[in-house]
């Protein structure tokens, strides 16, 4: 009876309900007024054949040729009475087979069957709910956070201002709330004063507002927002935001860490607490061609963790022999990376110009960051004017063979594709890798599912921008339990499970059951990194370990869920 009533109430609360009900009246009065013309002329015609009947079966015989029945126990014996039976046959074929059921499906059962789709869509959430976390838009960013939120078993809610896209995304199985973004109520409708994070991607300036707005509702809860430029950042934090996040900038430097161009020194693409974790080119240096066992790069106190060759990763063992396009990923301490630059800093990859394509926000932050390198680039923009260092910029279209090679493609070292359109980054990775087989390329994607399809077209290396804003949101619920050292590769701390007490590394059968790799463990001492085989896992202790997404939840499911 509640349900029914929510029902209702939502019915003949929207704007379009009196209408749609005058609409119906109008046409049943219609269809009334019809019907009972045609009895009337029934009556006559009939006494003009000098037969009498009732006027009850004069509506009688009307509603039986108007909706086809057509039961013949009355009918016309003259051809001016067949003629007006063949006329109110097919008017009522119009008004009664075809008008009425769609006036009726679309003025009533469609609004019936929305009311119940939204009383079933909440508007609010328990008084008891505490400790979730709260989204403000659904979009590839936010689309990968929920999947790592739901892996992790944390409460999420995700507010939407439409009731249509609400229940669509309710059909979807996320948690939705309709409110509206700006309103305070909405706020304290899903408890926000009590959340453990408040997300919000939309743009800077509907950003700004919801921080705004919930920081009057919520005065201490850890707020995070997306901001497309550096003036964003500024008013966002003094709108209330506890973090700023331009994930465009990110996703240009680190797309450039994976880039073969300038030193063969290390360059750090994430940290958990002491524990570092670099690239390092092995291009046109000493360890080419040879395998691990035989690099002494133990003699260092560095860790491989593993090579990315070709867009392809593999884990390191003994017996891995680095290539000449091979990129180590190294685990050690900053004074462990020191003496590795220390030996390696007098080998240069290469000083052509690396070059970009895509002169927006990624492709600028990449520019930017291998200046930092000292490397040399070229840009190959469309818009004059959009990247300042108007020298180095190449006005042209990237697709078109003679602006790739003023900008320097058939000599350089690697192209970094940058633009937000998935469809022309497969289309420029095609394009450049027939053009130059041996170049390496490195790709955006922006949404997960074109990472595989990016590799198929020739892609080195592929980053994915919603994975990359999702692991970044998700650090910030759990404060650096994630870094992400390329796509497909997560740093992840947790606390020794009780099914590995007592056992040894080697023993644990992590890497062979899981395919993760322990890097450091913490001791009564601090942190361990780099681990010996026989070091003991106790229990309570934490242990950092690299894997993909899948191998960390098959030790969940193999070491924790036991």
């Amino acid at each position: 009876m509640k349900y029914l009533t929510a029902q209702l109430v939502h019915l003949f609360g929207q704007r379009g309900t009196k209408r749609n009900i005058k609409i119906l009246l109008r046409f049943f009065a219609a269809l009334a007024a019809l019907v009972t013309v045609y009895s009337t002329i029934f009556h006559y015609l009939m006494a003009w054949e000098d037969r009498q009947f009732t006027w009850i079966t004069g509506f009688y015989w009307t509603l039986t040729v108007m909706s086809t029945l057509g039961f013949g126990d009355i009918t016309f014996h003259s051809d001016v009475g067949r003629l007006f039976s063949m006329f109110v046959l097919f008017t009522g074929i119009i008004f009664l087979l075809i008008l009425l059921p769609f006036t009726f499906i679309r003025f009533f059962y469609a609004p019936w069957i929305e009311a119940q789709a939204a009383a079933r869509t909440p508007r609010e959430l328990p008084a008891d709910t505490r400790g979730h976390i709260i989204l403000t838009q659904y979009d590839p960013v936010t689309a990968a956070l929920i999947r790592k939120l739901e892996q992790f078993n944390y409460e999420y809610v995700l507010l939407v201002p439409e009731l249509h896209e609400a229940m669509r995304l309710r059909d979807l199985d996320l948690r939705v709330v309709v409110g509206d973004l700006d309103h305070p109520d909405t706020y304290h409708r899903v408890r926000a004063d009590r959340a453990a994070l408040i997300a919000t991607t939309q743009t800077d300036i509907v950003n700004t507002n919801i921080t705004f707005t919930v920081r009057e509702v919520a005065p201490d809860v850890p707020i995070v927002s997306t901001a497309a430029t550096a003036t964003a950042v500024d008013i966002l934090e003094r709108a209330g935001a506890t973090w700023v996040l331009r994930l465009g900038t990110m996703m240009g430097k680190a797309l450039t860490r994976c880039t073969v161009g300038g030193d063969a020194v290390t360059h750090i693409v994430g940290r958990v607490d002491e524990l570092l974790f670099a690239d390092a080119n092995a291009a046109r240096t000493p360890l080419v061609g040879k395998a691990l066992r035989e690099s002494r790069l133990s003699e260092l106190g560095v860790s491989v963790i593993g090579l990315w060759d070709r867009g392809e990763f593999q884990y390191a063992t003994p017996d891995t022999v680095v290539g000449p396009n091979s990129i180590l990923v190294l685990a050690g301490s900053a004074d462990q990376f020191l003496n590795y630059d220390e030996r390696f800093v007098i080998y240069n990859v290469s000083v052509k110009p690396v070059v970009i394509l895509g002169g927006g926000r990624v492709g600028r932050a990449a520019a930017n960051a291998l200046t930092a390198r000292k490397v040399n680039w070229r840009i190959v923009e469309q818009v004059p004017g959009r990247v300042p260092d108007a020298e180095r910029t190449i006005l042209g279209d990237a697709a078109d063979v003679e602006v790739l090679q003023r900008a320097g493609l058939m000599e350089a070292p690697a192209v970094l594709i940058t633009t937000h359109d998935d469809n022309l980054n497969v289309y420029l990775t095609l394009y450049c890798r027939r053009l130059r087989p041996d170049i390496q390329i490195v790709s955006r994607a922006t949404l997960e599912r074109n990472v595989a399809t990016l590799h198929r077209a020739g892609a080195d290396f592929v980053l994915s921008y919603a994975s990359m804003g999702a692991t970044s949101l998700f650090n910030l619920v759990k404060r650096s339990r994630i870094v992400t050292l390329a796509e497909g590769l997560d740093v992840f701390r947790l606390d020794v499970p009780a099914s590995l007490e007592g056992k040894t590394i080697a023993d644990s059968g992590v890497r062979e059951r899981t395919g993760c790799t322990i890097v450091a463990v913490r001791g009564e001492d601090g942190l361990v990194i780099n681990p010996t085989p026989d070091t003991p896992l106790v229990v309570g202790r934490e242990m950092i370990l690299v894997g993909s997404p899948e191998s960390e939840e098959r030790f969940l499911e193999s070491f924790v869920e036991e």
